[in-house]
């Protein structure tokens, strides 16, 4: 067996980034940068005005104070009109401010007089205006050509709005792997199908595929394989071939009916190591075959999730260069802990962020304590004895939440 921190090594060390691909805007949400993005047009493209109102000259009005309304300009309008001294024209937000033209005075503090028989002349109300006020310069956003977001920016909601509005409709990101998932177990039954004896509810599927949705991550397959070497090394084989990433669930112990390891053998995969000195989830596997990365989780649910957190997140962190890994705290526990030497505890925990509790029902093949937790408490190999007020290294679930 290894360590924690060698496993983590070995991972870090055998997995390489995805190969970054060409994707609509549209499809780039969630991923990251893989080249730096520069504006394809000057944003915004031309004097653009920030207020409902009227433009007008401010040297104009400074010297005679008398402007003349006529005409009005839309947001979207394609009229070129170029303003007369004297002139003044009604304007709408977002609409190209006309040459001549180098203020907004906002609607609220302006009014038309119109007396009868005279055209109609505008009377401002402003007594802080200041010329350029509520008129957006060409370019001042960003400028073609310029440098708009950097490589390894993550794509969040606003970045996609900013790289629409600069006129850029693709980009290259580093893309979310393709996995497959493969559910070993002869005595598993799916959800909503009857139990027959010494059956009982398969659950880890839901849990990954529920995990890897948080992820955003959507190419995802599910393969089913009862106790048999040569099921298992025909969907194994399958399954590398068309994915980045296999996890497979159970079947990595050494009962007779655990098969993972022989099948994966059979496949050509590199076993990079089998077994770490933790608690939950001490039979982990991970090899690779190329570039295509095999994780042997144990069957337990709570060790699925566990190893799923602590490992098979940090190997997508790489592959995807998106910052997803477990963010880690360091909190006093609000009880003691006893554990015997040698293995690293993962424990779930409720952390109300000052403090950092474990919860009852530890054991690996139990969700219900997991259903609970918002983190996951590290009690390193060689400690045997944690005292209450005693820090700890707490490791923040996806959703975190007081």
């Amino acid at each position: 067996m290894i360590s924690v921190e060698e496993a983590k090594k070995i991972i870090a060390t055998n997995t390489k980034t995805l190969k970054p691909v060409k994707v609509p805007l549209r499809h780039a949400a969630g991923k990251v940068l893989a080249e730096n993005v520069y504006a394809a047009t000057d944003v915004p493209p031309f004097p653009q005005s920030s207020m409902d109102g009227y433009a007008f000259s401010f040297g104009d009005w400074k010297s005679n104070k008398t402007l003349i309304v006529e005409g009005k300009i839309a947001a979207g309008s394609n009229e070129q009109i170029s303003l007369a001294l004297g002139k003044a024209v009604r304007i709408f937000t977002g609409a190209p401010v006309p040459p001549g033209a180098d203020t907004v005075v906002m609607q609220e503090k302006a009014r038309i007089d119109s007396p009868v028989g005279s055209q109609n002349e505008l009377i401002i109300e402003d007594q802080n205006l200041k010329q350029g006020i509520n008129v957006r310069p060409k370019g001042s956003e960003i400028k073609k050509g310029e440098p708009a977001l950097d490589q390894y920016t993550f794509l969040s909601p606003a970045a996609i709005g900013f790289i629409a509005g600069i006129g850029v409709a693709e980009v290259h990101v580093f893309p979310n792997p393709s996995i497959s998932i493969i559910i070993t177990g002869k005595e598993l039954q799916q959800t909503g199908n009857p139990l027959s004896y010494g059956q009982v509810y398969e659950s880890n599927s839901c849990i990954l595929t529920a995990v890897l949705e948080d992820l955003h991550i959507e190419s995802v397959k599910i393969f089913r394989a009862d106790d048999d070497l040569e099921i298992l090394t025909d969907i194994l084989a399958e399954a590398l071939q068309n994915s980045d990433m296999v996890l497979l669930s159970g079947g990595i112990s050494a009962g007779d009916y655990d098969f993972v390891l022989q099948a994966a053998t059979n496949c050509g995969v590199t076993q990079l190591f089998h077994k770490i000195k933790q608690r939950p989830g001490k039979p982990l596997f991970f090899g690779k075959k190329e570039n295509k990365l095999v994780f042997g989780l144990p069957g337990n649910p709570s060790s699925v999730l566990t190893c799923f957190y602590e490992y098979v997140l940090a190997a997508l962190e790489i592959l995807t260069k998106r910052k997803i890994s477990l963010q880690s705290v360091q909190a006093p526990l609000s009880q003691p802990f006893l554990k015997p030497a040698g293995l690293t505890h993962f424990l779930k925990g409720f952390y109300n962020g000052s403090t950092v509790s474990v919860l009852n029902a530890q054991e690996s093949f139990r969700l219900s304590s997991f259903a609970k937790a918002n983190c996951l408490v590290k009690i390193n190999e060689e400690v045997m004895e944690c005292n209450e007020g005693e820090m700890v290294d707490v490791h923040l679930l996806p959703g975190y939440f007081l």
